[in-house]
């Protein structure tokens, strides 16, 4: 689950240095620190793992859920781009590769606590 933390975040934080060659001049630092705040932040919760792992494990979930949330609502902006209309570039598809990383993170952290949930469950009947 470790690793799968710090893929995650390593690839939202590689999102933001792409975004600094494929976006133009005005949008690309806005993505980069975005992008570096929540791929930090789910990095961090990494590393806070190995010391306590359900503890990191809770807040790269907390974490991808805030990103999938914001996320979310950048559908409008890529069903625009999908159209025809790119007002903002190609902002709307790097957003939805974030959405998407943060929402495999968050179904699998989903899945780590209900499988812990059960293993605790059935150790407290033995």
């Amino acid at each position: 689950m470790r690793f799968y933390i710090f893929l995650c975040g390593l690839a939202i934080l590689g999102t933001g240095v792409a975004a600094l060659s494929v976006l133009d001049q005005s949008q690309a630092p806005g993505f980069l620190q975005g992008a570096l705040t929540l791929g930090g932040g789910i990095v961090i919760c990494g590393i806070f793992s190995i010391k306590m792992q359900w503890h990191g494990i809770i807040g790269a979930g907390v974490l991808a859920l805030l990103g999938a949330a914001r996320g979310l609502g950048n559908l409008p902006d890529l069903a625009k781009f999908m159209a025809g209309e790119r007002p903002r570039g190609s902002t709307p598809l790097l957003e939805t590769g974030v959405t998407m990383i943060c929402l495999l993170l968050l179904v699998k952290v989903i899945r780590a606590l209900a499988r812990e949930r059960l293993r605790r469950m059935l150790e407290a009947e033995e």
